[in-house]
């Protein structure tokens, strides 16, 4: 009873085969199959391998917020080279709401302001790798992903101590101000802070001395990443005039990086340059020196790293075998013709004539002589 069951069931399974089996002895092969079939196996294997490469790749995403955070301090890291002397020039942070930020954080440390051969080409890099930047928007997502494995962003040091004086002073460090618009300015004289507000004391510093050539190294706004390019990273200006105001607005947008290597919270920014001679006699007022004015996005952006689901990878996998079996069935059916077709007409290859002898021929069947048959499949003529 076992047994019957089991043949029963055995029956059962193989009436609902969808795919019936065809016996060797009916199957035909050729040497166009054969070439389709190894042009098929090959587009199967290549298509596999580049789908593997994008499965292997990662993509980022932005995704956009309302900034709800406002009790927390916002860095500013800076590193500034201005070609004044250090006992000249000055640097400090006003905020919207008056309030002025100590300057005990930055360190001004006397330098020359010449660049070494070394340190050209390295500017020279840098403002290459700017000028790609700006044209080559998702060169950035490239950056995200190699973090903590580019190249120090920072001015390397000079090679050789040189006996040039230090007439420049560099301007380096970091500091944390409110959440709010503020400016960070470097001009003439020390600052020093009243209930009026705050002012700089430059009654000591001879007009001529005024330079504001200027070389901004590094300048960026929340935690420092390693690998990370900020707009203005390697500016220089060179004026050759005393009362010269340089200008950059800054609009700080928050942003949260997640990837596969870091997680921070950093501040991505735009810039907005200008520069302008002072002349109160022409009507353009104002100080010499330079201004960082900036002022935070409402704005917060989230850039994760993706990866493609591995179900998602093999069902694309499937598509493309399935894909390409079907169309190469197709295409060898429809060449296979063409085929038949092409050599039919000009009798070529298999399809040449050949004279077909009958044995003996009689005289009466003398009339015939001149027709010879000719056959070929379904090709032929008499």
């Amino acid at each position: 009873m076992r047994r019957l069951s089991r043949k029963k069931a055995l029956s059962l399974v193989k009436e609902l085969d969808a795919f019936p089996k065809v016996s060797e002895s009916y199957v035909e092969t050729s040497a166009s199959g054969g070439t389709v079939s190894l042009i098929a196996f090959s587009a199967m294997a290549l298509l596999a391998v580049l789908e593997f490469f994008v499965y292997r790749d990662t993509w980022m995403k932005y995704e956009y917020a309302v900034d709800k955070d406002f009790s927390s301090k916002l860095r500013i890291n800076t590193d500034i080279t201005v070609a004044m002397k250090c006992q000249h020039v000055g640097a400090d942070i006003l905020d919207l709401a008056e309030t002025m930020i100590t300057s005990s954080g930055l360190q001004y440390e006397p330098v020359i302001f010449e660049l070494t051969p070394q340190q050209r080409l390295w500017q020279r890099t840098l403002h290459l790798i700017q000028g790609r930047l700006r044209e080559e928007h998702a060169l950035q997502e490239v950056l995200y992903k190699t973090l903590l494995k580019g190249a120090p962003t920072a001015l390397p040091p000079r090679e050789d101590a040189s006996a040039e004086p230090l007439t420049a002073c560099r301007i380096h460090g970091h500091v944390y101000v409110n959440k709010v618009a503020g400016n960070l300015h470097i001009t003439v004289g020390k600052p020093i802070h009243h209930p009026q507000g705050h002012a700089h004391i430059a009654a000591f510093v001879s007009h001529e001395t005024y330079n504001f050539s200027h070389r901004i190294d590094h300048l960026s706004f929340g935690e420092e990443i390693p690998g990370i390019i900020n707009p203005l990273d390697g500016t220089e200006k060179i004026t050759y005039n005393n009362n010269q105001m340089f200008q950059y607005f800054i609009t700080v947008v928050p942003t949260k990086l997640n990837t596969y290597k870091i997680s921070a919270d950093t501040h991505q920014f735009s810039v907005t340059e200008r520069e302008r001679v002072i002349n109160h006699a022409a009507g353009s007022h104002g100080v010499s020196g330079i201004f960082v004015k900036y002022d935070t996005s409402s704005l917060m952006v989230t850039v994760s790293e993706q990866h493609m689901p591995l179900w998602q990878f093999l069902v694309r996998l499937c598509g493309i075998i399935g894909g390409i079996f079907s169309t190469t069935g197709m295409l060898h059916g429809l060449v296979g013709f063409c085929f038949d077709v092409v050599c039919c007409r000009f009798k070529l290859g298999v399809y040449r004539p050949r004279e077909v002898s009958f044995g003996h021929i009689y005289p009466s069947q003398l009339l015939l002589q001149p027709f010879l048959l000719h056959t070929r499949g379904n090709c032929f003529t008499v």
